[in-house]
């Protein structure tokens, strides 16, 4: 058995990951995660001997942290709008700014539908599921659909809406092709879709070029690819009376805003900056 304490183990972890330009708190996180713990049930078992096996998966994942492998992907899940969702390296791990996507498109359900009618969503390029598993849960009335062009991706977010007891219909298929081919429409479209221009791989982060997925991050030249598309594709997926809301990189509100206003020349187009005053996200509400 080991002898060492708690907080000698994450003594070790933080000089270590310093050490590798890491974020020391990451061995915390680490921690917690292999005893079980949350945190006040942690601070107070500092001084506990930390059993031997519990050291050995916790020495093992710091340095697989410290090579880059984000801590998401070791422990196999991401927190979401207040719940939990299993990732793997199919899918990108869900960020935080993007729950604020999902509180405005739940605004302005709100205010543009009455839920005696069935509104239909679709969650375009789903990945782990976040957003169209949060907006079922958080709107039962939703009739929500989620796509993803890639299957194991799709499996995985089924098995989140599965856990998290969400009723979703998945399909797999690019983009809107498989709903325009059957002539679906939606009332509601929103996609957090790839949006790294291909040149920008040079000066990111190792942690989320070397596991997260690229077809999930990279999108062109200037990273609007999947925009263009997508929004070529909107106005013969969406009913007279709709909402868009897209997720955007930094610096690409006015275009995407721009691309959505010559497909919708009548819609109310805005740009919305995310908390950090960066333009995060852009809707179009179509037909009011």
């Amino acid at each position: 058995m080991s002898k060492a304490k708690v907080y000698e183990a994450l003594n070790w972890a933080s000089s270590f990951l310093k050490e590798y330009k890491r974020d020391e708190n990451a061995g915390e996180l680490l921690l917690r995660h292999y005893l079980q713990m949350n945190r006040s049930t942690f601070l107070a078992n500092l001084r506990e001997e930390l059993p031997a096996q519990v050291e050995e998966c916790f020495r093992a994942a710091v340095k697989m942290h410290a090579e880059g492998k984000p801590i998401q992907y070791i422990i196999g899940y991401e927190e979401f709008y207040g719940r939990t969702f299993t990732v793997n390296e199919d899918v990108l791990i869900p960020r935080p700014e993007t729950e604020e996507l999902v509180v405005g498109i739940i605004e302005r359900l709100k205010k543009r539908f009455n839920f005696n009618e069935k509104v239909k969503l679709v969650d375009v390029g789903t990945g782990s599921g976040a957003i169209a598993v949060t907006l079922k849960l958080e709107c039962p009335e939703l009739g929500v659909t989620a796509t993803d062009i890639y299957l194991p991706t799709l499996n995985l977010a089924k098995e989140n809406a599965e856990k998290l007891q969400a009723e979703i219909q998945f399909v797999e298929g690019d983009l809107l092709q498989p709903f325009i081919k059957k002539e679906q429409k939606f009332k509601v479209v929103v996609s957090n879709p790839p949006y790294i221009p291909d040149a920008d791989v040079e000066w990111m982060s190792e942690v989320v070029t070397d596991h997260e997925p690229h077809r999930a991050l990279f999108a062109g030249y200037d990273g609007l690819d999947l925009y263009r598309r997508l929004i070529k594709e909107l106005p013969n997926a969406v009913e007279p009376k709709a909402i868009i809301g897209l997720e955007v990189g930094m610096g690409q509100g006015k275009a995407v805003s721009n691309l959505l206003q010559v497909a919708f020349p009548d819609a109310f187009v805005e740009v919305v900056n995310d908390i950090n005053g960066k333009d995060r996200m852009v809707f179009a509400e179509i037909g009011f």
